[in-house]
């Protein structure tokens, strides 16, 4: 019932016939791209000026925690009393 029926005369295997093509196209060259010591300069600054200015948020945001905790701190110490 599932096996698989075979021809009675195998047919033979198709000839395949080499036909020519089409040269491939030219391809065109990219656009010349030039780095410039002005554009590595400006890169490299951006990136020394944004991460400072991360730094500083980060220093900034450490530094409200640390005094709300003190705050927080000195208001409970005082009800206490």
């Amino acid at each position: 019932m599932f096996l698989p029926k075979y021809p009675d005369s195998p047919t033979p295997p198709p000839v395949h016939h080499h036909t020519v093509a089409d040269p491939a196209p030219v391809r065109r060259g990219s656009p010349q791209i030039s780095v410039t010591t002005g554009a590595v300069v400006a890169v490299l600054v951006g990136g020394v000026v944004l991460t400072a200015l991360l730094a500083a948020v980060a220093v900034t945001a450490v530094s409200v925690a640390v005094c709300a905790v003190v705050i927080r701190s000195m208001l409970r110490d005082q009800q206490r009393r």
